[in-house]
């Protein structure tokens, strides 16, 4: 089986750890991870690292994400969903011009408090299991980055929003803060990650997809090798008298790696052998005219 990444199509009711206990029974293998954590009533994009793959884990869980929501107005909950106890409800009196002026007003860089249903620690203890204890503790707002928020459609008290953000946002406590600065409250109704860095949900199999693909003897198929995950990273290859080092991971010197066009990229690259086989990503330091590992994938 290759190493790289399957792209998960999440149903509602999964957490992010059961897609990776699922997985690690229907592959036979335990080095899987996810890349970016999905509440379990939250569906769509949840891109799997499987075997070297899981070096990419921390790459990948930086990189942007895009969210499909529905957001109800006028009632608030104890976790900001519609899962949760309901803590109030309001009529809705604003008008849709309104709304978007409210909606418009969370894109750029916000300060966003956690929700306490989430699963960052204090003091060794998830706030989840705080809350569920009954207990509230003070959580310090996290700079988070709304690239882009659109409303979709209206439907009273329904509002429909595709949200591009960082990662590390909430998006359940992004529809609570709309609801705030309207004045009415709101919840999240609904949930599905569209895309993750450049993985979509057109790149995304169900569990059962993938547990077909298994018994059919095609998993290599629907694995994204690592080295098309890089692919926007330019390929440089050394000459053979670095051989030896790259398979040690020591760094290379300029000179030892071959010019394209009669120049060396900059920044990070994909580094291959003499003979053309992947090795991993590399980054070039300039003041020292050398490339030194990041990944190594060999």
């Amino acid at each position: 089986m290759k190493d790289g990444i399957i792209v998960i199509n999440k149903e509602e009711g999964y957490t992010s750890h059961d897609v990776v206990a699922c997985l690690r029974g229907i592959l036979h293998t335990r080095r899987i991870g996810h890349t970016g954590t999905l509440d379990p009533m939250a569906t769509g994009v949840l891109p799997a690292a499987v075997g070297r793959g899981t070096v990419l884990s921390g790459m990948l869980t930086e990189k942007t994400k895009t969210y499909h929501t529905r957001m109800h107005l006028g009632i608030t909950t104890d976790t900001q969903d519609r899962t949760g106890s309901v803590l109030s409800e309001k009529p809705v009196s604003c008008t849709e011009s309104q709304i978007l002026d409210a909606v418009r007003s969370f894109e750029g860089e916000q300060m966003q408090i956690p929700p306490m249903y989430s699963a960052l620690k204090v003091d060794g203890k998830k706030l989840y299991e705080l809350a569920r204890e009954g207990k509230t503790v003070e959580r310090k707002a996290r700079p988070v980055t709304f690239y882009e928020i659109r409303v979709t459609e209206i439907r009273m008290p329904l509002v429909e929003m595709t949200v591009r953000c960082s990662k590390g946002t909430y998006i359940r406590t992004l529809c609570h803060d709309i609801g705030e600065r309207l004045g009415c409250g709101a919840m999240m109704e609904s949930l599905q990650r569209t895309a993750s860095g450049s993985f979509t949900l057109d790149d995304a199999y169900t569990l059962e997809e993938v547990r077909n693909a298994v018994e059919a003897g095609h998993a290599d198929d629907i694995i994204i090798p690592v080295e098309e995950v890089l692919s926007t990273y330019p390929a440089v290859r050394v000459l053979s008298e670095a051989d030896l080092l790259l398979r040690n991971g020591n760094p290379v010197g300029e000179h030892l790696v071959e010019k394209q066009d009669g120049v060396l990229p900059e920044g990070d690259v994909r580094m291959y052998l003499s003979d053309g086989t992947f090795i991993g990503l590399y980054s070039r330091d300039l003041s020292k005219h050398r490339y030194k590992a990041l990944k190594m994938f060999l």
